[in-house]
C-alpha cells in the first residue's frame, strides 16, 4: 500500500496524531483492504492522490437499474443497440444483430432488473432459454455482451482478460467484396483488400446466380428462378447444377485465382439453394484452386447430410452463423460433419458461450472462424472473445466500405487496421458510444428512451417442476 500511494505521489510522515483522521478519510477504499500502516501519510496527501482513483464503482453492490434501446437502421444494417443502466451510474453496451428485433432484448429487462451485472454467467443461465437459432438469440446475446461490458468497467480489465486471458494481439479479419459478373473485375476488387486494406484472408459469393441465366446450366422445375426457393430449403427446391453449370461457376474462382494467385486463403459463401449432390460436385471442381472454406452448402440442421459432403469433398466446409448455443456445435463436431465453425456471436450465445464453442471443438481437431455483421458494439465483443480463444481463425467485417461505421464509437481507434483488429486494453469492450453519429443514423425516433412498460412483465420461467 505504501508503493501504491507513493506511485500517486504522497510520501510518508511520522506515526502520530494523523491516524484518526486519516483512517476517516480512507475508510471507504483502504479499510477494506487490511493495510495497518495506513496512518502514516497526512489526510490531506490521501485525498490528493484518491483523485487519481476511481472509488465510484464497487461491484459487490453494483445492481441493473433500467435496459434501453436504441435502433440503427442505415444500410448496410439494422440494429438494435442496447444500453443497461445501473445504481452506480456506469452502464454497459451491446446489440441485437442485425435484422433483429429490440424486442428480443426488452422483454428480458424485468428479468434481469436488480441482478449484479457482474455476475454474468448466472444471468446469461436464467436468460439464455428465451434465445433460439438465427436472428432470436440477439436479445440474449446483447444483453450478455453489456453485462460484460459493465463488469468490466466495475473491474477495470478489458473483457478477454475475464475470459481467461489472450491469446493473440491482433484478430485477423475476412471481408466479402462487392461482386461482378465479370471474374476479372472481381478479382481486382479482392486484389485491392490485399494491397489497400491489408486483407490476408478472404471470401467471395459464388452462386448459382453467376450462371443460372446462361442455357444449360441448371436444372429446375420449369418456369422458376432461384429467387422462387429463397425459403424453401435446398434439399427441396429441384434444382441442381448441370456438369457445364459446374464447368462455369469452376471457371469463375479460375480466373479470380488468376488475379490474386493461390497464396491467400479465399472462401465462398451463397452457392444457393441447391441440392446436396450439386454441392459434391461443384466442392470437387473447386479443390484445385485451394479455397479456404465452403459456406452454409445446406441448412446447418442436417448434419449426416453436410457429414457427406464434407467427406466427400478435400476443402473444408463450414457452418454455424445461425446456431444458438453449444450444444448444436458439439455435434457437428463431434460427427465431424464441418471442418470449421463459424458461429456469430450476436446470436451464437454471446462472449462467454463463443469462447466455450471453440473451446470444445478444438477437442475435436475443429477450428473457429467467426462471423459478423453489425455495429462496432458487436465488433469489439468479437474482437475479445476470438483474443481469448485459441482455436480462432478470422474474424468477419462487414463494413469495410461504410465511412461513417467507425465514427459510431470512440476509442480503440482505428477499429481495423492492414486487416487486423487491435486487441484493446481499456476497460470492457474499450469502447464509448458517439452519441451524435449514432443519432444520425437512427431507424426510428429517440435514443435511449425510458423503457418503464417493460418492467414488470413476468411469468413463471422454470423449466423444471
Amino acid at each position: 500500500m505504501k508503493t501504491f500511494l507513493k506511485n500517486l505521489g504522497v510520501k510518508a510522515r511520522h506515526r502520530g496524531s494523523t491516524r484518526r483522521n486519516f483512517l476517516r478519510t480512507a475508510a471507504g477504499v483502504a479499510g477494506a483492504a487490511g493495510f495497518a500502516d495506513l496512518a502514516i501519510f497526512h489526510p490531506e496527501e490521501v485525498e490528493a492522490a484518491m483523485q487519481n482513483v476511481n472509488t465510484r464503482s464497487r461491484p459487490s453492490e453494483l445492481k441493473i437499474t433500467d435496459l434501453r434501446v436504441a435502433v440503427l437502421g442505415k444500410a448496410p444494417m439494422s440494429v438494435p443497440l442496447i444500453r443497461i443502466d445501473t445504481n452506480q451510474g456506469i452502464s454497459g453496451l451491446g446489440e441485437v444483430r442485425d435484422g433483429g428485433d429490440k424486442r428480443y432484448a426488452l422483454t428480458l429487462k424485468s428479468r434481469i432488473l436488480g441482478e449484479n451485472p457482474c455476475n454474468v454467467d448466472k444471468i446469461f443461465r436464467k436468460i439464455k432459454q428465451f434465445g433460439f437459432h438465427a436472428r432470436q438469440g440477439g436479445g440474449v446475446c446483447g444483453v450478455e455482451m453489456a453485462l460484460w461490458d459493465l463488469a468490466g468497467k466495475a473491474y477495470n480489465v478489458p473483457c478477454y482478460q475475464m475470459l481467461g486471458g489472450k491469446f493473440r494481439d491482433k484478430v485477423r479479419l475476412y471481408a466479402d467484396t462487392t461482386m461482378s459478373r465479370d471474374p476479372k473485375e472481381f478479382g481486382r476488387r479482392l486484389k485491392e483488400r490485399m494491397d489497400l486494406k491489408g486483407f490476408t484472408y478472404l471470401k467471395m459469393d459464388l452462386g448459382v446466380g453467376l450462371v443460372e441465366n446462361i442455357p444449360g446450366t441448371v436444372s429446375r422445375p420449369l418456369g422458376t428462378t432461384s429467387k422462387d426457393f429463397v425459403r424453401t430449403q435446398h434439399m427441396f427446391t429441384g434444382m441442381e447444377l448441370t456438369p457445364k453449370g459446374v464447368e462455369l461457376m469452376a471457371d469463375y474462382v479460375a480466373q479470380v485465382r488468376e488475379v490474386l494467385g493461390m497464396e491467400v486463403p479465399l472462401a465462398a459463401d451463397h452457392f444457393g439453394h441447391i441440392g446436396v449432390n450439386s454441392c459434391i460436385r461443384l466442392g470437387k471442381a473447386l479443390e484445385k484452386y485451394n479455397m479456404a472454406w465452403l459456406e452454409d452448402m445446406i441448412p446447418w440442421q442436417y448434419g449426416d447430410l453436410m457429414k457427406m459432403i464434407t467427406d466427400a469433398v478435400d476443402i473444408p466446409i463450414l457452418t454455424g452463423e445461425d446456431i444458438y448455443l453449444k450444444e448444436d456445435f458439439v455435434k457437428l463436431a463431434q460427427m465431424h460433419a464441418v471442418d470449421i465453425v463459424h458461429p456469430d456471436l450476436a446470436t451464437s450465445g454471446g462472449l462467454l458461450e463463443t469462447k466455450k464453442i471453440g473451446d470444445a471443438c478444438m477437442e475435436h481437431g475443429v477450428a473457429m472462424a467467426m462471423h459478423f455483421a453489425g455495429t462496432p458494439v458487436s465488433f469489439m465483443a468479437n474482437v475479445h472473445c476470438a483474443a481469448a480463444t485459441e482455436n480462432f481463425i478470422s474474424l468477419e467485417h462487414h463494413s469495410v466500405d461504410v465511412a461513417w461505421w467507425e465514427d459510431l464509437v470512440n476509442g480503440a481507434k482505428p477499429l481495423a487496421d492492414k486487416g487486423f483488429a487491435n486487441v484493446p486494453e481499456t476497460p470492457g469492450l474499450g469502447v464509448t458510444l458517439n452519441d451524435e453519429a449514432i443519432k444520425q443514423h437512427l431507424l426510428e425516433p429517440g435514443y435511449f428512451e425510458p423503457t418503464p412498460e417493460w418492467d414488470s412483465i413476468r411469468v413463471n420461467d422454470r423449466l423444471w417442476s
